[in-house]
C-alpha cells in the first residue's frame, strides 16, 4: 500500500470508500432523456432581457444573506400559506443534506426514512449525517404505500425525518392523500414528514397549502423540473420555528448571485414556464399511449415528466439506445422491485418519437 492510499484508509470514512460517486454519465452528442429536465429554452426575447439582468449582477460581492426578495417571490408565486417563509438551498440535495445534519444526534442513532424505491439522496444524505436509514418497499403491484408496513416502521423505528415523495421518483405515481395524513398523524410530534413535490408543476397536486394542518409537515421543491436545472434553486416551506432551525445548519451564501437573479427574473414569466410544462403534460399523453401499445411493455402511471416502464431486457434496450444516441435511465440495478425497469424523460414531440423509434428497434 502506498503512501496516498494509506492516507485516505487512516482519515476516510470506511462507509464512504466503500461507495461510488454519484454518476452522471456525459450526454454530449445523444438525446438526453435521462435527468427529467425541461427540453424547452426560454425564448429569444426573455433570453436576451434575462441576459441584460445577469450582466448587472454585481459579482464582486456576497449575495445578500437573507435573500428576501427572491423569497417573497417565491412565496407570493408558488402558493405558499400567508405567513409561512421558504428556506433556499443549493438545489433540492442541498435541503435534503441540511435536514439530515439537522436531525442527526451525537448521543445516539437518529434515523431516516422513506418508502423505497426512492430519490437516491434521501439514504446518501441521511448516511453522510450519521443517520441510519430505513427503507421501507413499496407495493409491488403498483408502488402504492404499503401503509400498514410504513405505520409499523414508523412505530418501531421512530424516525425523526421521513421523506414522501409526491410524485415518486423513480416511479413517477402520486401516494394516497389518506395513507399520507396517516403517516403525518403517526409521526406527530416525534418526526418530521417531509413531502418532496419536485414534479408538482406537472402534477399540479400539492400538501403546500395544508402546512397549517400539520406542524410536522414540511413541503420542499426545486425549479428544476420546472424549467430552470442549470440555476441548482430549491426551496422548502414549513413551520416558522422548524425553519429557524434548519437556518442554523445552512451554510451562508448557499444561493449565488447568478442563481438568485435568474430565479427573481423567471418568478417573473412564470406563465412561460407553465405553459412549457402543461406541453409536456400533453406529451406525456401520448408517449404513455405510444409505449404502451409496444408488445412486451408495461407503462406505469405518471404525474410527473417522466414515464417509467418495464421491458424485457433492459441491460440491452438501454444499450442499443445508447448507441443510438439516445440516453435513458436504467433503473434495474436501484431496486429489486424495478427489475427490468427503464425511465425516460419526456421531451419534446420531435425527441420523444425519435426514442419511440429507437425503442422500437431495440425490441
Amino acid at each position: 500500500m502506498n503512501a496516498i492510499d494509506k492516507l485516505i484508509e487512516n482519515t476516510i470514512r470506511a462507509d464512504v470508500r466503500a461507495i461510488a460517486s454519484y454518476h452522471v454519465p456525459d450526454a454530449s452528442g445523444y438525446i438526453k432523456l435521462d435527468a427529467m429536465e425541461n427540453p424547452y429554452e426560454l425564448p429569444d426575447a426573455l433570453r436576451a432581457e434575462l441576459g441584460q439582468h445577469l450582466a448587472d449582477a454585481a459579482l464582486n460581492r456576497y449575495p445578500v444573506p437573507s435573500y428576501a426578495t427572491l423569497k417573497r417571490r417565491i412565496c407570493a408565486g408558488l402558493g405558499v400559506p400567508s405567513g409561512y417563509d421558504v428556506l433556499l438551498g443549493n438545489g433540492s440535495d442541498e435541503l435534503i443534506a441540511i435536514m439530515a445534519t439537522a436531525i442527526a444526534r451525537q448521543d445516539r442513532k437518529a434515523v431516516v426514512m422513506a418508502p423505497t424505491p426512492a430519490f437516491v439522496m434521501f439514504a446518501r444524505s441521511a448516511q453522510f449525517a450519521g443517520a441510519d436509514f430505513v427503507g421501507v418497499p413499496l407495493n409491488s403491484a403498483d408502488f402504492s404505500l404499503d401503509l400498514p408496513a410504513m405505520l409499523a416502521a414508523i412505530a418501531r423505528h421512530q424516525p425523526a425525518l421521513l421523506f414522501l415523495a409526491y410524485p415518486n421518483n423513480p416511479t413517477g405515481n402520486l401516494f394516497d392523500e389518506q395513507a399520507m395524513e396517516a403517516i403525518l398523524k403517526a409521526m406527530g410530534e416525534t418526526g418530521i414528514v417531509v413531502v418532496d413535490e419536485a414534479y408538482q408543476p406537472f402534477a399540479k397536486k400539492s400538501f403546500m397549502g395544508r402546512l397549517p394542518e400539520f406542524p410536522n409537515l414540511v413541503v420542499m421543491r426545486t425549479l428544476s423540473k420546472l424549467g430552470l436545472a442549470g440555476i441548482r434553486l430549491g426551496y422548502l416551506s414549513g413551520d416558522p420555528k422548524l425553519l429557524e432551525q434548519f437556518e442554523k445548519v445552512r451554510p451562508p451564501y448557499n444561493v449565488n448571485v447568478l442563481t438568485q437573479v435568474a430565479a427573481e427574473f423567471a418568478l417573473d414569466h412564470l406563465d412561460v414556464l407553465d405553459g412549457q410544462a402543461a406541453l409536456l403534460n400533453q406529451e406525456r399523453t401520448r408517449l404513455a399511449a405510444e409505449l404502451a401499445a409496444l408488445p412486451g411493455v408495461e407503462v406505469f402511471p405518471s404525474a410527473a415528466n417522466f414515464i417509467s416502464l418495464r421491458v424485457p431486457d433492459a441491460d440491452k434496450t438501454c444499450s442499443e439506445l445508447s448507441t443510438g444516441k439516445v440516453l435513458i435511465k436504467n433503473l434495474s440495478k436501484m431496486d429489486k422491485m424495478l427489475a427490468n425497469c427503464i425511465r425516460v424523460t419526456v421531451s419534446t414531440p420531435e425527441e420523444n418519437t425519435a426514442f419511440l423509434h429507437a425503442l422500437k428497434a431495440s425490441l
